[in-house]
């Protein structure tokens, strides 16, 4: 799958089967579910889960607790504006696998 197919997969009522939880995350998140985005986040504390979820804080306008997630995954703080940051996020997912 690439970035346009997985945005493409937006339109359906649920995300594609085998996307990891961080994908999941992310899905849920460009349909608007900020809740449930976070649910999937928090699902598996690995790095990609965490990166995730520093993102999510980052658009709910925590800093602070943004701020840690980035922390506990090794990343920066991010400067790039919020789709920016998503863009990202999935197609590093995606080339993982």
């Amino acid at each position: 799958m690439d970035v346009l197919t997985f945005r493409a997969s937006i339109a359906q009522p649920q995300p594609p089967a085998g996307l990891s939880p961080a994908l999941q995350a992310l899905w849920w998140d460009a349909k608007g579910d900020w809740h449930k985005a976070h649910e999937r986040a928090q699902a598996h504390e690995d790095r990609a889960g965490m990166h995730v979820h520093a993102y999510l804080h980052r658009k709910e306008g925590d800093q602070s607790n943004a701020g840690y997630w980035y922390r506990r995954c090794g990343a920066a703080p991010s400067r790039l504006t919020l789709d920016e940051e998503w863009e990202e996020l999935v197609q590093g997912l995606l080339e993982q696998g």
